[in-house]
């Protein structure tokens, strides 16, 4: 016979163990947060503009040359990140990592059909990674000129960093709403669990449903009371004398 619960009998089962899913879902918090907020290094996260423009000819506009200039901004993508440029802003800024290393920390981007390309850098370190995304951004444009044999790239924005300036990971609050959302199901659910695996009858309901026959009569808990322990003592009389047992 298939068995079917109640909204009702869902909410008991969540009542009876209320005190576990609340330490749980409470517990998987705190822990995010202390994690969050006294263990993860924070990462910050700077970012500075190129501009990938082709040269006009004596002032004409020439067919084609926004088409150019995307195209070179591809090629150029790959080349800020290469060991050519890298291995330049390490020794000017005396970075004690490798050309690897260096290239993790660095993301390079630009919107679709876009001149504009965005050299991001993130570290533990927030000045350093102003510097570093500043100094990839200069060396690429001094190299630029002898790789390509041609002068078309402009600085739009440098990095800055700000007094104060919040990290970008981790983001603490999301990490704690996410635990305390986590904490919360995995809690429910060994609610549930803990409920399917427990066989103890407690009440006529659970006979009936277990045996599939009603219950006729119940017996009631009876409590024992104590008697105080003694002889009793029994009194006859024989031939004129009282004999006591």
């Amino acid at each position: 016979m298939e068995e079917t619960i109640s909204l009702k009998e869902l909410f008991s089962i969540l009542r009876k163990r209320l005190v576990m899913i609340l330490v749980i879902t409470i517990g998987a918090a705190l822990v995010s947060a202390i994690v969050s907020f006294y263990f993860i290094t924070p990462i910050y996260q700077t970012s500075t503009q190129i501009l990938v423009n082709q040269k006009k000819q004596e002032g004409v506009f020439q067919p084609g040359e926004v088409q150019t200039s995307l195209q070179l901004t591809n090629t150029y993508k790959v080349i800020v990140k290469s060991p050519v440029i890298l291995d330049q802003v390490k020794e000017k800024l005396k970075l004690n990592m490798s050309t690897g290393a260096l290239n993790s920390k660095i993301n390079v981007a630009n919107e679709k059909d876009s001149q504009v390309i965005a050299v991001t850098v993130q570290d533990k370190d927030a000045k350093l990674a102003r510097d570093i995304a500043n100094t990839t951004a200069e060396v690429f444009k001094s190299e630029i000129a002898k790789i390509m044999s041609v002068d078309n790239v402009t600085i739009l924005s440098k990095a800055e960093v700000t007094e104060g300036q919040s990290p970008i990971k981790p983001n603490k609050m999301l990490n704690v709403a996410i635990a305390f959302v986590v904490g919360l199901m995995a809690s429910v659910g060994i609610a549930f669990l803990l409920e399917y695996l427990d066989n103890t009858m407690k009440k006529e309901e659970d006979i009936e449903k277990q045996l599939g026959i009603p219950v006729l009569g119940v017996v009631s808990h009876m409590e024992e009371v104590g008697t105080k322990s003694g002889s009793l003592s029994a009194t006859k009389r024989v031939g004129g004398h009282t004999i006591g047992s």
